[in-house]
């Protein structure tokens, strides 16, 4: 079966004006091009917008998806099977949460108690799952299955007062950082100083430290585009800046 651009966007749920976007970038190309202009689709073209539509729902950005459906190894099957198994994770997630806002209002009507290690659960689980999404792969590459585990559990023991800290202690190492970039020395006593309080900040989430994984980090930030802009985004070249203090630092 063949489908016009509006049919094709009827059928998805999306945007004439997305389908043309996902032309023009090389990500979800018409079949053809009939006598009169008009794109057409057919049965390939709704598979892949199939593919694309799953992988932006858990979050890939349309680059990596474009590289992913692309790929000569990509398998359609095993895909399907991969987003399967990444949904039942995901209502799971909603289902904790709903759990949580259930026992919440019985808190609130007087009929429980609620721990605040209880009151947070959930959200935790789904932070630990975004993260899954967006640098899993990366990171058990590079640190193994048992380092993030272990990382994933100690966040999930976290309690409300630590993270809270954490939290601001992440907050104060962006803006110590946006000042320390002016130096343009990350050898300099604010340079070490910035990697020691990033060490400090990565005490909450790790379960050891060590000097080797702190530097492979590091350079994470510089050759992952995600960590680069996330860090670039306080100032220009921040990100190098970091990775250079803490390379120093962890010698």
């Amino acid at each position: 079966m063949e489908y016009t651009i509006q049919k094709m966007a009827r059928l998805a749920g999306i945007s004439t004006r997305t389908l043309r976007y996902y032309d023009e970038i090389g990500l979800l190309k018409p079949a053809r091009v009939n006598s009169a202009g008009y794109r057409i689709y057919g049965s390939k073209e709704v598979n892949l917008l199939q593919q694309v539509l799953f992988y932006r729902e858990l979050d890939f950005n349309l680059e990596e998806i474009k590289h992913i459906i692309y790929s000569p190894q990509f398998d359609h099957e095993a895909a399907l099977n991969d987003h399967h198994q990444k949904l039942l994770e995901r209502r799971e997630q909603l289902n904790q949460l709903i759990r949580n806002v259930e026992q919440t209002i019985l808190q609130v009507k007087g009929e429980k108690s609620m721990t605040d290690q209880e009151k947070f659960e959930g959200f935790k689980k789904e932070i630990i799952e975004k993260n899954e999404r967006a640098y899993g792969a990366e990171v058990r590459d590079k640190y193994g299955e048992d380092e993030v585990e272990a990382a994933n559990q100690k966040f999930q023991e976290m309690t409300k007062k630590e993270y809270d800290e954490a939290t601001l202690l992440e907050q104060q190492l962006l803006q110590r950082l946006k000042e320390v970039l002016a130096t343009n020395d990350p050898t300099s006593d604010q340079g070490q100083h910035l990697a020691e309080m990033h060490k400090k900040w990565l005490s909450y989430y790790w379960g050891h430290y060590s000097k080797q994984a702190h530097a492979g980090l590091a350079n994470m930030y510089v050759q992952d585009e995600r960590f680069k802009s996330y860090y670039d985004q306080h100032g220009e070249g921040a990100a190098q800046f970091l990775r250079d203090a803490i390379v120093h630092y962890t010698r």
